[in-house]
């Protein structure tokens, strides 16, 4: 019989488990010396447990598969959290594999004072998870890996942690056939739908990370050309389609907003209307209201619908697709493109400059809670699904770089993060350059923390603890082997990014101002 690592790597592998991002500790040991000799899962170790978990949401945003985290007991687990709450706000299939005590050495509800011991440390996860699984035994390990998978990949996606008692993983254990994932694909009827939309003059769709997480990219493409009605895409969606309705910027921009106040029918594909995407709900709800989600309570908990399609967004939006009367367009959507840029452009030529050297980029872009960030994914032309990871979930400052090391695990990548969010994992250089991963960080470096700046600024405040000692970030990165190249300003990026070989860093001396989609210049204001 197996050894438990042995099992639960077994149960990873039938899942088509390709890559684990980890930390070693006293108590998970046996995990890594069962990858040594397993060779169908690649270990990266990183330096950094919150790392561990970013990398595998990374890697989950950017291929669609399970993204796996393995850590050790109490201080190692504690250390994901942050993370774990940013995938499961963002519905990021991950699964948390923690360690804990040995069972012998446990007395329920007693803390007795073992290495690393926790009175409870599945509940630390139970706020920011989907699902929290303890192996009750060893002989079951196999069987609860299998279960934490299943509950992670199922929809609707979300982290899941599992945690593992040390010594069962010394311990024999039965082998485990693990159960394929079966998603739901049931089409509810079209008929109040159809009637819905048959009504309607101006439909709007709105597509959201659910509806890039199932792939109704063509569906949804599909459904606008039907209509004729632009695509409006939350971050999480961006990329989702190249459809010739999709809407070039933010909800957060006039000429965009406008479009929903004047839609008589908003689809809402894939979506639950969060505070980032509505201005926390300044934005009116529309005359009529049809959501399509795999979960009825998520779709209707912000804006009630008139109809709620229950079922999984790819094959719901392409039954409608193929069941709805076409329509003429009545919105310009190529006009309404040209008068965000526009705007753009007046309210920061730099950041356009920004915006200008990504144009037609194939790489994964992978942005932090940083001004360059906000800007890219607000105004940034994402060309393909699943271009880009943006932390918009939780708003996590310090997810751009360790989750980038996840994504560039499927290929060219590019983080864009600013001096102070990369600061939280620099040591990850070191996994960058051991791995020799095709990841270029492009570090914009405006002396701190540029959006409490300006949040200080605007509110008439002194400024206070916002402007950072910071190191030399080129020589920091060369240190590590990193390759490093240092501009003042974002001419001559393009040809730096276009340069960049393996793990390069370009330094940006730049500042910019906060873009429209940041809340401090929401248009919509509550009453007074």
């Amino acid at each position: 019989m197996p050894k438990g690592a042995e099992s639960l790597l077994e149960v990873l592998a039938a899942h088509e488990v390709e890559v684990v991002f980890g930390l070693p500790g006293v108590h998970n040991l046996a995990i890594w010396e069962a990858l040594e000799k397993h060779k169908g899962i690649r270990m990266i170790g990183v330096r950094h447990e919150q790392t561990a978990v970013y990398a595998a949401d990374g890697y989950a945003r950017a291929t669609g598969k399970l993204g796996v985290a393995v850590v050790t007991t109490g201080p190692g687990a504690a250390n994901t959290l942050g993370a774990t709450g940013e995938a499961w706000a963002s519905g990021s299939p991950v699964l948390v594999i923690a360690t804990d005590i040995p069972s012998t050495l446990r007395q329920p509800g007693v803390y007795r004072g073992v290495l690393h011991e926790t009175r409870d440390q599945k509940a630390m996860f139970g706020p920011v998870t989907k699902a929290a699984f303890d192996v009750p035994s060893a002989p079951e390990l196999g069987a609860c890996t299998d279960k934490a998978v299943q509950a992670a990949t199922r929809s609707p996606h979300g982290p899941v942690y599992l945690g593992v008692p040390t010594d069962f993983l010394s311990a024999e254990v039965p082998h485990h056939t693990p159960a394929k994932v079966e998603q739901p694909h049931l089409v509810p009827d079209l008929t109040e739908a159809l009637g819905l939309i048959a009504s309607a003059e101006r439909p709007l769709i709105w597509a959201g990370g659910g509806a890039a997480r199932s792939g109704a990219g063509a569906a949804v493409g599909a459904l606008a050309d039907k209509l004729g009605a632009p695509i409006v895409t939350t971050y999480g969606a961006r990329g989702l389609t190249d459809s010739r309705y999709v809407v070039k910027g933010p909800v957060h921009a006039p000429p965009v907003g406008r479009m929903w106040d004047e839609a008589d029918l908003v689809i809402a594909i894939g979506t639950d209307f969060d505070g980032m995407m509505t201005q926390n709900w300044l934005q009116p709800r529309p005359p009529a209201l049809l959501a399509i989600n795999i979960d009825k309570a998520e779709a209707n908990k912000n804006y009630p619908a008139d109809v709620t399609m229950e079922g999984d967004a790819a094959a719901v939006t392409a039954a409608l697709a193929a069941g709805v009367t076409g329509k003429e367009a009545v919105v310009d959507v190529e006009a309404v493109n040209a008068e965000v840029r526009a705007l753009a452009e007046a309210d920061s030529p730099e950041a356009v400059r920004l915006l200008q050297a990504l144009e037609g980029e194939t790489a994964t872009i992978v942005a932090d809670m940083c001004i360059p960030g906000y800007w890219i994914g607000g105004f940034h032309h994402v060309t393909r699904p699943r271009g880009l990871a943006y932390p918009v979930g939780w708003g996590t400052l310090g997810f751009g770089f360790p989750a980038a090391i996840g994504a560039a695990v499927q290929g060219r990548t590019i983080a864009v993060v600013g001096d102070g969010g990369f600061l939280f994992a620099c040591g990850d250089l070191a996994t960058l350059r051991q791995e020799n991963l095709p990841l270029t960080i492009v570090l914009v470096d405006d002396g701190g923390y540029g959006m409490l700046r300006y949040d200080q600024q605007i509110a008439g405040h002194a400024i206070s603890g916002v402007d950072l000692t910071r190191p030399d970030f080129a020589k920091l990165a060369e240190s590590f082997g990193v390759p490093a190249v240092t501009l003042d300003g974002f001419d001559g990026l393009k040809e730096a990014l276009a340069s960049a070989v393996g793990p390069t860093m370009i330094v940006v001396n730049a500042s910019l101002r906060p873009p429209v989609n940041t809340s401090p210049r929401w248009y919509r204001k509550t009453a007074t």
